[in-house]
């Protein structure tokens, strides 16, 4: 409590100080003030002869200590590995531009709505988001929501609906909706990376295929660089260097090969605040909304399972409620700077994290070189070819696929395999990672189903007077083990007293309230006297709130059906 109300430097000054000097450093621990007489005399020269006040109270009135707390944590996440992170930030900001300019041609908007969406999502979620060191642009998995609304309704349509997702990212970061991600296996996690490895890869099969043959000695160029210079030296990350030797050869040898500037023009100024030019009306928000819900829960699922991602890859833990308002936030000012919904990017952040990149100062950096590269070094980078570019993404995509998970097809138990497998083929054919998740969840939440009802029996005894017979029941009684309750009784014995013991049971839903009525009303029909015991207090809650086999009238109405 003393280090709460007074602050850490107070209690071991306290604690140092001889006891002839209490009186004095009362009005400090009190008012954080000393006394203009009250100098400390001793021997010990660890300590002045006048002390200064050790601490003093904001006008928050929090300790400056839980202030110094805060401000290390701040200055860890920013420039607690900055000669690296200003490094990845720029390679990440490079591999961004044909990414951006390829997500804006799938929603049918100009490039630049693409590129200033990267920017803006970087350098915000740079700030608010909640994992340190991921890379969050504009993306495929949102692009590819938004083309039907961009071809019936136009470009301001789009940038209404971003505006609407970030608010409802930013509500379902405020009722802490990212705790769903604790349902994701870790089969559907290895599906998920394994899909986006290989929809990586397929993403770039466009620039292998039908290429002048030099593009492929320059690829694979680019791919000796990046996995060879890592042995000279790690001082710079080796896809920078891969992209700089790339370019200075095509410059100084005039190769006729694909450029990024050929991906299209990029923008000359910088983003403007704008709104929306759209009515606001009940008509339009009918429009754009199930277009935001979808970029809203693609962009939540997608930036969650990104971050849990970085987590493994660092060995650190992210906020997943401060990333969903993070995102929030970058969404809804992207809509009003003229930019698309985005969300996390595995790739780029598998990219920032491999080339040194750890904390937040490597997002940002990221975004602010994207955006000054792309508007004052535009003729620069538009000469950037893009076989180094595609280098550097199949490098992410073999980074990225879990090569151990084919081994693992014998030995993991047949379930986990076919959830993993099934999430990769439905993200593969639907190129929609979070219709391959939400598949995957689905599978594995049958799988755990059909697990639990085999844990699952009923045994019974007969008294030594053979009228009474107790029924046991153990294990967990849900709708998938309901029948399997159900068939375990003998209706036909003729029994004076049933007893049903289910004290080493668990009683879930309605399903299995069902089963119990029809049990206990079909032994009274029989003329049996039935008793329920063992019931915990759940169990028992749920059995009162909705069984009917003690309400009058329950058992006429068995008999009439």
């Amino acid at each position: 409590m003393r280090r709460a109300l007074y602050g850490f430097g107070a209690v071991r000054f306290a604690k140092r100080v001889n006891s002839v000097h209490h009186a004095r450093i009362m009005p400090l621990l009190v008012t954080g003030t000393m006394p203009r007489r009250a100098p400390v005399t001793g021997t010990d020269p660890r300590y002045p002869r006048r002390l200064p006040c050790p601490f003093s109270f904001p006008p928050s009135g929090l300790p400056t200590a839980l202030n110094s707390d805060l401000l290390a944590t701040l200055r860890h996440e920013w420039f607690g590995n900055a000669r690296a992170d200003v490094l990845a930030g720029l390679v990440v900001a490079l591999a961004l531009i044909p990414e951006a300019i390829a997500f804006s041609i799938i929603a049918g908007v100009d490039p630049k709505v693409g590129l200033y969406a990267s920017f803006s999502i970087a350098v915000i979620t740079a700030i608010a988001g909640g994992r340190p060191g991921m890379i969050s642009a504009a993306t495929a998995a949102t692009a590819v929501l938004m083309v039907t609304l961009v071809k019936d309704h136009g470009l301001q349509y789009l940038l209404a609906a971003t505006v609407l997702a970030g608010l409802i990212q930013i509500g379902a970061g405020l009722l802490g909706l990212g705790s769903l991600m604790r349902f994701v296996s870790r089969s559907v996690m290895t599906g998920f990376v394994n899909a986006l490895a290989i929809l990586i890869f397929m993403a770039q099969l466009p620039e292998l295929v039908g290429v002048p043959s030099l593009t492929y000695v320059m690829v694979a160029a680019g791919l000796a660089i990046i996995y060879l210079f890592p042995r000279l030296t790690r001082a710079v990350p080796s896809p920078l260097v891969c992209i700089v030797v790339l370019t200075t050869i095509s410059l100084a040898l005039g190769l006729d090969i694909r450029t990024v500037s050929d991906m299209g023009e990029l923008p000359d100024s910088l983003p403007v605040f704008l709104l929306p030019d759209v009515p606001f009306t009940i008509e339009t928000l009918m429009i754009i909304l199930p277009y935001s819900a979808g970029v809203a829960a693609v962009g939540l699922l997608e930036s969650l399972m990104t971050a849990s991602i970085v987590d493994e890859l660092t060995d650190t833990s992210s906020d997943r409620r401060r990333e969903c308002i993070g995102q929030g936030l970058a969404n809804t000012a992207t809509g009003f700077i003229g930019g698309m919904a985005g969300c996390a990017m595995i790739g780029q952040s598998i990219i920032n994290v491999k080339s040194g990149g750890r904390g937040r100062l490597s997002c940002f950096i990221a975004g602010v070189f994207l955006l000054l590269m792309i508007v004052f070094l535009g003729d620069w980078v538009g000469r950037i070819p893009m076989a180094a570019l595609v280098a550097i993404m199949i490098m992410v995509s073999i980074g990225t696929f879990s090569w151990s998970s084919i081994a693992n097809l014998r030995e993991h138990p047949r379930s986990s395999s076919i959830v993993m497998l099934a999430t990769v083929v439905v993200v593969v054919a639907t190129h929609n990672l979070a219709i391959g998740v939400l598949v995957g969840v689905l599978f594995s939440g049958i799988f755990f189903a059909w697990k639990i009802a085999q844990i699952f029996r009923v045994t019974s005894a007969l008294d030594d007077r053979g009228s009474t017979r107790t029924y046991t029941v153990e294990g967990q009684l849900f709708f998938a083990s309901s029948d399997d309750f159900t068939a375990a009784f003998d209706f036909r014995e003729a029994l004076e007293r049933v007893v049903i013991d289910v004290s080493k049971a668990h009683i879930w839903d309605i399903s299995s309230v069902q089963a119990l009525d029809m049990v206990v009303l079909k032994f009274r029909r029989e003329g049996a006297e039935v008793e329920l015991v063992g019931l915990n207090e759940a169990s028992e809650t749920i059995v009162d709130q909705l069984a009917v086999h003690d309400r009058p009238g329950a058992l006429d109405d068995l008999m009439e059906h």
